[in-house]
């Protein structure tokens, strides 16, 4: 019984943090992929960052780089995206997702098997 579970979505303060949290289960996240897509309103899911299950590569979308981090506990089988320096643009649905497999291209959403439900970040008020 895989399940990706999602915590931790919130506001979107621009220049503040979140941290999202995916608790995997019914299988090891050191295997294959596990990363994040996002989906704004009105706009494509688009690819965010991932971490390779077997060696421990992270990769992240440009707009990005340098504000998100991907990491991930083995103990507690748990994947984190730790977002700094927020802007309105990172606001929308983020989706957590895993691939058992090795796949060469993690950019891809049609690699990932496995999927959660897809917290929202709204923006601020």
């Amino acid at each position: 019984d895989v399940q990706l579970v999602e915590s931790g979505g919130g506001a979107v303060q621009v220049g503040k943090s979140l941290r999202l949290s995916c608790a995997a289960s019914g299988f090891s996240i050191d295997d294959g992929a596990i990363g994040w897509f996002r989906q704004a309103p009105g706009k494509e899911r688009e690819f965010v960052g991932a971490i390779s299950g077997t060696n421990g590569n992270t990769y992240y979308t440009y707009s990005v780089k340098g504000g998100f981090s991907i990491s991930r506990d083995n103990r507690v089988n748990t994947l984190y995206l730790q977002m700094d320096s927020l802007k309105p643009e990172d606001t929308g649905h983020y989706f957590c997702a895993a691939t058992r497999v090795v796949v060469r291209q993690l950019a891809h959403q049609e690699n990932y098997l496995y999927w959660g439900e897809g917290p929202q970040v709204p923006e601020s008020s």
